[in-house]
């Protein structure tokens, strides 16, 4: 049986963002995901914490996720003396990564810088990660490459924007599709089980039972 893991969320940036920060206390290895902003702050707990980062993993490309991950990156590099690699999401979402500063400009923010990931990732993978396995799924319909990470031992996944409580993500960009966004969950988050622990981009924690049986968008 794995370590159990521990979890700190920072919410960063004006959109009260979910930056998780998942570590095993017995090694104190660390991963950050979705780091949109506001990276001393990040950096502040990690260094209190003594932890040391593997990667920093993206869910998908909008600022709010993914704008702090290019600072994160250079400043835990420079502090562990070692390259932190950028994985994730999937490919579809790199015009987005792109194109962050842009994307910040049109809501009146600085400080947030495009990001080209060490690799994406692909439906289906494994990623290794703190002594457990996590699943890489891709659930479009939010952003083309958005993916969740999903550890099926533990029983919990990080889905970013496309699961809530009581809601699903926005789709009411040019590239979004809300058809494809429900779909896409009914597919690849509602068969992870009833009891498997969602971990959003936005808002509380909630469980896939619970939105199964009470989410108006999934009824």
């Amino acid at each position: 049986m794995p370590t159990p893991l521990s979890l700190e969320i920072v919410p960063v940036t004006a959109f009260g963002q979910n930056c998780s920060i998942l570590w095993n206390p017995d090694t104190r290895h660390a991963v950050v995901v979705d780091p949109g902003g506001d990276v001393p702050r990040i950096m502040a707990f990690i260094t209190e914490k003594g932890l040391s980062v593997d990667a920093i993993w993206l869910t998908h490309g909008h600022l709010d996720h993914a704008g702090g991950a290019d600072a994160l990156q250079r400043d835990l590099s420079a502090r562990q003396d070692a390259p932190v690699p950028v994985i994730g999401p999937d490919r579809a979402d790199d015009a987005l990564l792109s194109s962050i500063t842009r994307q910040a400009a049109l809501f009146g923010l600085s400080g947030l810088e495009n990001v080209r990931p060490d690799r994406f990732v692909e439906h289906g993978e494994i990623l290794d990660a703190l002594g457990h396995r996590f699943e890489v799924r891709h659930v479009p319909g939010h952003t083309p490459g958005h993916v969740i990470f999903h550890d099926p031992e533990s029983r919990f996944a990080f889905v970013g924007d496309t699961l809530f409580r009581g809601g699903v993500g926005r789709t009411d960009f040019p590239y979004g599709n809300h058809d494809q966004l429900i779909e896409a969950i009914r597919r690849e988050l509602l068969p992870l089980g009833d009891d498997v622990t969602i971990l959003p981009g936005h808002g509380p924690a909630t469980t896939i039972g619970a939105e199964r049986k009470g989410n108006p968008f999934l009824n």
